[in-house]
C-alpha cells in the first residue's frame, strides 16, 4: 500500500495521509504495536475504515521458503528432567543449529521429539542422536531429509486472528499436509514435503494477494 513502507528489517512505517507521508511523517511499527495501532485507528480513525483495512493488509509481507532442512523425531522418549538437555547439548557440542522442535503430551511417562537441522548437518545429527537411544531408553528414531520449511512473513502474527487459520487452510485445500508448525511474532512457519514446496509458496501467495503488492 502506499501508507506503508518498510524501510529496513526493523519494521514498518505507516502514514495515515497523504500529508504525514509527504514530509516524512509516520509510526514506525514493530510487531509489538500491533494491538495499540489498532486501538488508535479505531478510536481516532471511526469514519476510514479503510485506515483499518490498509493496515491488516500489510501484516503479511511475503512468503519464504528453505529446503535446506532435515527432520528427526525421537520416538518413546522417557519424559523426566535433563533429557532434552542432553540430546540438545550434544547436538550444539558440534556446532550444529537446531531449528524447530516439537515435543509432544506425555503419555505413561514417555512422549515423542522432533526437530529440524540443516540438511548439510542431517548425516551428523542422525549419527549422533543413534548414539544416545541406548543411554536414553529412546525406542526408535524416524528421519526425513526431503522437506522444506515454509513461511508466512509479517508482523504482529501472533496478536492478528484468522492469519493461521488461512495459510492452514489453503495448503489444505491443495492437499498439502503439515508435518510440523511453529509461529513468532513475525512468522508463521510450517514443515511440509519437498515436493510441494513451489505449489505451497504459490498457494500461499495467491490466498493473502502476495502478488498485487507494490
Amino acid at each position: 500500500d502506499d501508507h506503508v513502507q518498510q524501510p529496513d528489517s526493523a519494521g514498518w512505517l505507516v502514514y495515515l495521509d497523504v500529508a504525514r507521508q509527504s514530509v516524512g511523517c509516520g509510526l514506525l511499527l514493530l510487531p509489538g504495536d500491533v494491538p495499540r495501532l489498532r486501538a488508535d485507528l479505531h478510536r481516532h480513525a471511526p469514519d476510514r475504515p479503510e485506515a483499518m483495512q490498509d493496515m491488516e493488509q500489510t501484516l503479511i509481507s511475503g512468503v519464504t521458503y528453505d529446503k535446506n532442512q532435515a527432520k528427526i523425531t525421537l520416538a518413546h522418549v522417557p519424559d523426566k528432567p535433563g533429557v532434552a538437555a542432553t540430546i540438545f547439548n550434544e547436538i550444539g557440542e558440534n556446532e550444529i543449529v537446531v531449528d524447530m522442535i516439537v515435543q509432544n503430551i506425555s503419555t505413561e511417562g514417555f512422549t515423542d521429539m522432533t526437530f529440524t537441522v540443516p540438511k548439510t548437518d542431517f548425516k551428523k545429527t542422525l549419527a549422533l542422536t543413534k548414539k544416545l537411544v541406548k543411554e536414553l531408553g529412546v525406542k526408535k528414531i524416524v528421519s526425513d531429509n526431503k522437506i522444506a520449511k515454509i513461511s508466512l512473513v509479517g508482523v504482529g502474527m501472533k496478536t492478528h486472528s484468522g492469519v493461521a487459520s488461512k495459510m492452514f487452510t489453503a495448503l489444505a485445500d491443495e492437499g498439502i499436509n503439515i508435518m510440523m508448525i511453529s509461529t513468532s511474532e513475525i512468522k508463521i512457519s510450517c514443515v511440509i514435503e519437498e515436493k510441494y514446496t513451489e505449489l505451497a509458496v504459490r498457494t500461499l501467495h495467491d490466498a493473502f494477494n502476495l502478488g498485487d503488492k507494490k
